[in-house]
Parts: structure tokens; C-alpha cells; sequence
């Protein structure tokens, strides 16, 4: 297994503080992108842009996120302690453990078989405890609901009604959703007579969030 050393260290220090730059301002969010080794979830042979601020392919035609992404919507999500959280496209794992080290209670799901074994070995190699489900993002985890936060790290082509229903009163969807060539990231909050608030941050770019398991990979 590839160790995290002092120069790992360094670039993660360094990668914080370019994205502290560009707005993240969340004091555990920061944290916890310069605790998590993002080079761990990478091939060995890519180790070297594991701390450039983009996104890079993992397999299956996915990504794992630029990191001022995964800081961007772990801030909209306003974490603290305890906080039950269903994320939609577990992908390498690294977006877990983010949230993981922040002291959310995770769920994720996966739709690519192969991805969701490798994470489920990343995350286990990290000590992290994220609960990992191979399935449809669109229906969530109604047997585990209600979530406090819901995160989805794919581009929804609308709306997913079911994710809505699975939040508690007060809790938070954030979701890219596809706006022709582009995603809007969503802020959706539940009130406590059903309906929601939609709050809009701007343009962002993420692979295609699909339906079902792919049960050829």
C-alpha cells in the first residue's frame, strides 16, 4: 500500500490553502481536506496529480472531484457531529471519507459494481466507517431514511422526487442539476410543512448521474 509521508503532507497543506483561496471557508472542511490522503485513492501511477485541484478519471467513465468541488458542497452541507448522511456516487470513496472525518454518519451508494468494491476497500484502508451500498442512486435508502443532508456527486438530469421524501424536517439536499452542457448546484432545504426551498451557487461540471445498477460492471 502506498504510505502518506511528510511530502503528501505537504501537498495536502498546500492544496488547503489554494482552495481556502477560492472561497472555502469552513474551518472542519479544511481540515479535512488536508487530513485525507486523496493520493491514496488514485493508481500508482498517477500518484502525481493526486493534489492538483482537478478531477481525474477512476474507471467506469467516473471521476473522482476536483477537490474545491468536494470542499464546495461538504461546506453547502453545513455538517456537524452525528449527522446521518446519503451520499449518491460513492465513486473512489474520497467524498465519504471527507464527510466521514467531519463526524457524519455515511451511507453511500453506488452504481458501478466495480467502483463500489474498490471503495469500499479504500474507505476500509482508510479507517474510515462509511456504510457502502451497490444500487440506484435515484431511489436513495428509504429502509435507512430519514437523512439529515443528502449529497449528490453526479449530474442529475432533474430533480429526484424520492431523494426529497427521504430528508428529515430542516434537512438539506445538495445537488448538481443538468442545465444544457452545465450543472447548477442546488441547495434544497425541507420545511416543516413538506415543501422545500431552492436556493442556486453557480455553474459546475460532473459526469452524467444514471439510473439502475450496472450489472455488467
Amino acid at each position: 500500500m502506498t504510505q502518506d509521508n511528510f511530502r503528501h503532507k505537504g501537498l495536502r497543506k498546500q492544496l488547503t490553502q489554494a482552495i481556502a483561496k477560492k472561497g472555502i471557508t469552513s474551518i472542519e472542511v479544511l481540515k479535512a481536506i488536508e487530513s485525507v490522503p486523496r493520493h491514496l485513492f488514485f493508481e500508482s501511477s498517477f500518484l502525481e496529480f493526486a493534489y492538483e485541484d482537478k478531477p481525474f478519471p477512476i474507471g467506469c467513465g467516473q471521476t473522482i472531484s476536483q477537490p474545491y468541488t468536494v470542499a464546495f458542497q461538504s461546506q453547502l452541507l453545513q455538517i456537524t457531529k452525528g449527522m446521518k448522511v446519503l451520499e449518491i456516487g460513492t465513486g473512489s470513496g474520497y467524498q465519504a471519507c471527507i464527510l466521514a472525518h467531519m463526524g457524519a454518519k455515511v451511507f453511500s451508494i453506488e452504481r458501478h459494481r466495480d467502483l463500489y468494491l474498490k471503495a469500499k476497500k479504500n474507505i476500509a484502508n482508510m479507517g474510515y466507517r462509511v456504510q457502502c451500498f451497490y444500487g440506484d442512486g435515484f431511489e436513495g435508502l428509504p429502509t435507512f431514511a430519514p437523512f439529515d443532508r443528502v449529497i449528490v456527486t453526479a449530474a442529475a438530469p432533474f430533480l429526484p422526487e424520492e431523494l426529497l421524501t427521504q430528508l428529515k424536517t430542516n434537512g438539506l439536499m445538495i445537488i448538481p442539476v443538468e442545465a444544457g452542457g452545465y450543472q447548477i448546484m442546488h441547495t434544497y432545504k425541507k420545511l416543516s410543512d413538506g415543501t422545500f426551498t431552492d436556493q442556486e451557487h453557480g455553474e459546475f461540471r460532473f459526469v452524467p448521474m444514471l439510473a439502475d445498477k450496472d450489472n455488467n460492471k
